[in-house]
């Protein structure tokens, strides 16, 4: 609990010196209580003012920034919700770094010994200083006995879980006040978004799961052209070490050095986003960050991608609502567009089926009115996705996920040719897809795989019969907290009574903390 309370006043006061309240009075309106509580607790020993020629939003980003790793990431992923923090802040803090110092070559040693054995490490021959150092892990190059290759070791920072957990943990808990003393913001879920980013950061933790997803894609991506996915050395992999093989190529961001090598960059743009494209639509499995800096080009033109923390994933439904989406924009046909969300169940029945057509069309053609070096699939994606909404329509969150990071690849492409044509780049990769998906030959396997699905589950109708029925029960009662993961609703459940046994103890201790704490700090 002291912890908690350490790390909530660290928190508030970071928020306090930085003017941050200034920027959360543009959004919402919190009550007098909170004013004066920020303003106490901005309270400065010396005579130094804040700059009033810096805008709130970008000392509210600094000072997220300021607290450490933890908080980065939490920018981060508040930088996909701008329905809490605002359009303005999000876009800050999607830009937010996630650069740290390194911890030295000697806790990095006795990490591998301690998580590959003496035997394995007795094989690293050499391991060099560590080239790149972010919140949760940093690399090291090594060389491996018996290897020819050299290789890239991902090693997670000493004691980083405890780190994590304990600050998420007191910002769940800030996250239960604000939705206690604020009730407006309880439709947000804020206690959730906490919840959610806990889930995400113990995965991204175990070092496995990334290992499993590189070596996923690398197994979907293994006959697509230009696209080379590195080797994954199992035997030296583990909870907290990551060990692939090394990356030989030009950092796509270096125009210059692509130049040099006489690399197509025409060419280049088109494979990352044909690639991409096969990844989402084919694989319904795609790297969920292809930013500039996780992506290298060798010699040969094959882009290679690093960094496989967070990937997205689509099933068959998604996939086919996708292509049939963007390749309905292509053609500007606005009534087969709204005609799929409304097949589809997307779009509730009781929607205008032209209304919507209508709102398509608002989307589409101001679009491709414009030059084609301004027109981009993925914010059309995010204008489609506001207006759905309009119409009852969930967005799911891996198509969020999709569409933010379509706009990066765009964003990649046309650094590399700012004519490029997303539109016909996009065509033949959806085209074909479709036509695939449409094939008799697919439609009758399809059809015998149902068939045999249902056989084999015929003596389940009756069980299945009363589950259906209890999750109806839940449905209308609106009792299913996270609906898509029971287990995660679960753990939700277990840290919201923590919670409520923790806050009256919490309530008076604090203001003694902060009190003290106020007359010690600057």
């Amino acid at each position: 609990m002291i912890k908690k309370l350490y790390t909530l006043f660290k928190i508030g006061r970071s928020l306090a010196k930085s003017d941050a309240l200034s920027y959360i009075e543009e959004i919402y309106s919190p009550p007098l209580f909170i004013k004066i509580f920020f303003k106490v607790l901005g309270l400065k020993i010396n005579s130094k003012s804040s700059d009033d020629t810096i805008p709130s939003n970008e000392k509210f980003a600094n000072a997220i920034k300021k607290l450490g790793p933890t908080f980065i990431k939490l920018g981060q992923f508040l930088g996909t919700r701008p329905d809490i923090v605002g359009e303005i802040l999000a876009s800050d803090f999607q830009k937010l770094q996630d650069r740290m110092p390194a911890f030295s070559l000697a806790q990095a040693k006795e990490s591998l010994r301690n998580e590959l054995g003496e035997e394995n490490y007795k094989k690293i021959t050499y391991i060099s200083e560590p080239i790149a150092a972010a919140s949760i892990a940093q690399v090291h190059f090594a060389n491996i006995q018996d290897n020819e290759k050299e290789v890239a070791i991902k090693i997670l920072r000493p004691n980083i879980e405890k780190i994590f957990n304990e600050e998420l943990d007191a910002l769940m808990l800030l996250a239960y006040f604000i939705e206690m003393f604020l009730p407006k913001t309880r439709r947000l879920k804020l206690v959730e978004v906490i919840h959610l980013l806990k889930e995400i950061t113990s995965i991204e933790m175990d070092l496995r799961f990334e290992a499993a997803a590189a070596n996923e894609l690398k197994n979907n991506t293994e006959n697509d052209p230009f696209f080379k996915v590195p080797s994954i050395y199992w035997d030296f992999t583990s909870k907290k070490v990551l060990t692939m093989e090394k990356v030989e190529g030009i950092p796509i961001r270096d125009i210059e050095k692509i130049n040099h090598a006489k690399i197509d960059k025409k060419e280049l743009a088109k494979s990352v986003i044909q690639n991409f494209l096969r990844q989402a639509v084919g694989d319904g499995f795609f790297h969920g960050d292809m930013h500039q800096g996780n992506l290298f080009v060798d010699l040969s033109g094959n882009i290679i991608p690093v960094d496989f923390g967070i990937m997205g994933r689509l099933d068959k439904d998604n996939r086919k609502y996708l292509a049939d989406i963007l390749y309905g924009f292509i053609q500007r046909d606005y009534e087969k567009v709204a005609d799929v969300h409304f097949k589809a169940g997307l779009v509730p029945s009781s929607e205008s089926k032209e209304s919507f057509s209508q709102a398509l069309r608002s989307i589409g053609e101001p679009i491709f009115g414009q030059s084609i070096k301004n027109i981009s699939a993925g914010k059309l994606l995010a204008q489609l996705f506001e207006i759905t909404e309009k119409f009852n329509m969930t967005t799911q969150p891996q198509l969020l996920l999709l569409q933010k990071n379509m706009v990066v690849v765009e964003g990649v492409a046309r650094s590399l040719d700012e004519d490029a044509n997303i539109w016909n780049i996009s065509k033949p990769i959806l085209e074909g897809w479709l036509t695939r998906e449409m094939s008799p030959k697919v439609k009758i396997e399809q059809a015998i795989n149902t068939t045999g699905e249902v056989i084999e589950r015929l003596p389940e109708i009756p069980h299945l019969m009363d589950k259906a029925t209890k999750a109806l029960e839940l449905f209308v009662a609106k009792s299913a907290s996270i609906e898509s993961n029971p287990a995660i609703a679960k753990n939700l459940e277990i840290e919201k009574n923590k919670l409520r046994d923790e806050k009256n103890s919490f309530i008076i201790k604090f203001l003694v903390i902060t009190v003290i704490a106020l007359l010690i700090f600057k």
